[in-house]
């Protein structure tokens, strides 16, 4: 069964009617119906507040880096354990091919019903999450294999164990090593891109966010209860946090915006991940015309751009 946000209940009596009429045969009934679903798509999409594109970025039907890969990979080979404690699985590593492009995948992993939200650790890595991500990129780099990295993630875990395994220390080095990884690296907020959970497979040479996605420094629940110790106003903060891709390519913080289907990438998983893979491959293509020493000066510009500062 689909699942339904509020502001998208005007679509669910319109979608039960178009299936009706396919179960009947009756082709012109179907024709007019979506031709009144895209009337109605138009006008709930085309005004979608932050709040709204928040809960889209957290839909529980939202495609997650496992469906992407799936729809998107051939000879799909994962890539397990950091070779230091354990495997993690909120964090996938696979090795495959994408549009005939050999292509180190990395993703993180929510997981649906509950059984699989807990084995995946409600899409929170541990330490050894990020070490084992660190490992396929040394892979992909000895072998010249480009990257593409798949962020989704409330944040990285904070339990005692992962502090413990020093959960700083292995997202810090991350972002030290993804800064000098000698091949194209590709990364994508698919879904909720959360603090430095997220910024630990975030750096790379293309960084771009799907339309219905978000990237934060802290969730607008965790801003509200810091800023007012008031839930309701997580509205307020969502908005006040500037954390939509519109907002973030305006401040120059992302490169690119994905077009997905304008009725959300739930609704459209396949034409969500061919958006997905264009972008990639043609990401993957124009690095390839650079050295490799220009393609690492471009990324460190990229990475220390942000911010300013001024000497007295």
């Amino acid at each position: 069964m689909a699942n339904y946000l509020d502001f998208e209940k005007p679509m669910e009596a319109i979608y039960s009617d178009i299936e009706s009429a396919k179960a009947r045969g009756n082709h012109e009934a179907v024709q007019v119906l979506e031709k009144e679903l895209d009337k109605e798509v138009g006008k709930i999409f085309g005004s979608l507040s932050d709040y709204q594109k928040l809960q889209l970025a957290r839909h529980q039907d939202r495609p997650y880096a496992l469906d992407y890969i799936r729809l998107l990979m051939e000879d799909a080979q994962e890539i397990r354990g950091d070779r230091h404690f354990k495997d993690d699985s909120p964090m996938l590593c696979y090795l495959g091919w994408i549009g005939g492009q050999r292509t180190v995948l990395i993703g993180e992993q929510k997981g649906r019903g509950v059984k699989n939200k807990i084995k995946r650790n409600f899409g929170m890595p541990n330490p050894e999450g990020y070490r084992k991500a660190l490992r396929a990129v040394r892979l992909a780099e000895k072998f010249d294999i480009p990257v593409l990295l798949l962020v989704d993630t409330p944040g990285a875990y904070p339990g005692l164990g992962a502090e413990e395994r020093g959960q700083s220390e292995a997202i810090a080095r991350n972002l030290l090593e993804f800064s000098g990884i000698k091949v194209p690296m590709v990364s994508v907020v698919i879904g909720e891109g959360g603090s430095g959970g997220a910024l630990a497979i975030g750096v790379a040479d293309r960084f771009a966010m799907m339309r219905y996605s978000v990237f934060s420094v802290i969730s607008p629940e965790g801003c509200s209860a810091i800023l007012w110790s008031d839930p309701s106003k997580v509205e307020q903060a969502t908005k006040a946090l500037k954390i939509t891709p519109d907002s973030l390519l305006e401040h120059g913080l992302i490169d690119d915006i994905i077009d997905e289907p304008l009725k959300g990438a739930h609704r459209d998983k396949k034409a969500a991940a061919e958006a997905l893979k264009t972008y990639y491959l043609k990401s993957v293509y124009a690095l390839r015309e650079l050295s490799k020493e220009e393609m690492l000066e471009q990324r460190y510009a990229k990475l220390t751009a942000p911010g300013a500062f001024k000497e007295d």
